[in-house]
């Protein structure tokens, strides 16, 4: 059985480019084929989710032809596809998820509105899709914070302690083996610790913050233990810190290789796919792509 491919949605925009020579370079690493979709809006009003393929739509398609153009050397390339879609993008490609290993876009596509930092269309894929999303963003990025001293490849992953997901330690260990880069786990605590009393009450003792930041450390490192045996090779760091996970993240993303951050799981009262505010940051604001991970759908 032939590898699920990975698929680079592009629309001709630098942005979608970009996105594209991320995805190549997914694929060689994964030795898994590329598929290339253009989705195109011309569909009629009233029927957006319509997907239409065909090849000689596809060899007709200009967006395709320049990434034809732009891909000569076939020899050095894993297996390419070419496809193109008609519908609204963020309703046609999150469906292309249910059998791909990867989705990779831009930041921005055509149109919309310049001054946003993520368009409409990568927070719908990134909620909706059924495979990882990995969203690449512009270069020039700022991001506040000093990020990591050490150099070298990196992926940089958070931990929630309280409820850890394995689906995104999982992509995490396996993107940073890919790469042979170091791991950085950011296992954020929050802090300061709010203590409320009724009035009369004795005031609960300070919370010692070293024994919170320990707790945390030990809590992630033994949610790490079984990957660690399964990527004997990756280095894994984990770092327990105070405050904002998002702020962390989005400092750790300077001159990282991969931001990995998990999707909510839906919950019995609130059914609906949804992204916390934390991956949502993260999206907006790191400096490095992004790569959005689905629960297990065991757990959906």
């Amino acid at each position: 059985m032939s590898a699920a491919p990975v698929i680079a949605a592009v629309d001709g925009s630098a942005d979608s480019l970009r996105a594209l020579d991320w995805a190549l370079d997914a694929a060689r690493r994964r030795a898994a084929p590329l598929r290339v979709v253009h989705v195109r809006q011309y569909a009629a009003w009233g029927q957006a989710d319509v997907l239409v393929a065909g090849p000689p739509e596809a060899e007709g398609d200009p967006v395709l032809d320049e990434v034809r153009d732009r891909i000569p050397d076939r020899a050095a390339e894993p297996p390419l596809e070419y496809v193109a879609l008609e519908g609204v993008p963020g309703a046609v490609l999150p469906e292309l998820g249910a059998d791909a290993q990867l989705l990779v876009l831009g930041s921005r596509g055509r149109g919309g509105f310049a001054s946003l930092l993520l368009g409409s269309n990568g927070l719908a894929v990134a909620r909706d899709a059924d495979c990882p999303v990995v969203v690449v963003p512009r270069p020039g990025r700022e991001v506040h914070g000093e990020g990591a001293a050490e150099p070298g490849p990196r992926v940089v992953v958070g931990l929630h302690a309280d409820s850890p997901d394995d689906g995104v330690l999982a992509f995490a260990f396996a993107e940073a083996a890919l790469r042979d880069a170091r791991l950085q786990v950011i296992a954020a605590y929050p802090w300061p610790v709010q203590t409320w009393s009724a009035p009369g009450q004795l005031v609960p003792p300070p919370v010692d913050q070293d024994a919170v930041a320990d707790e945390t450390r030990a809590l992630a490192d033994g949610f790490l233990a079984s990957h660690r045996e399964r990527h004997p090779r990756v280095r894994a760091d984990a770092e327990a810190l105070p405050g904002d996970a998002a702020g962390h993240l989005v400092a750790a993303s300077r001159d990282a290789d991969l931001v990995v951050v998990g999707r909510h799981r839906r919950r019995l009262l609130a059914p609906a796919r949804m992204m916390g505010s934390v991956t949502q940051a993260v999206l907006l604001h790191a400096a490095s792509p992004v790569a959005v991970v689905p629960p297990a759908p065991s757990r959906e």
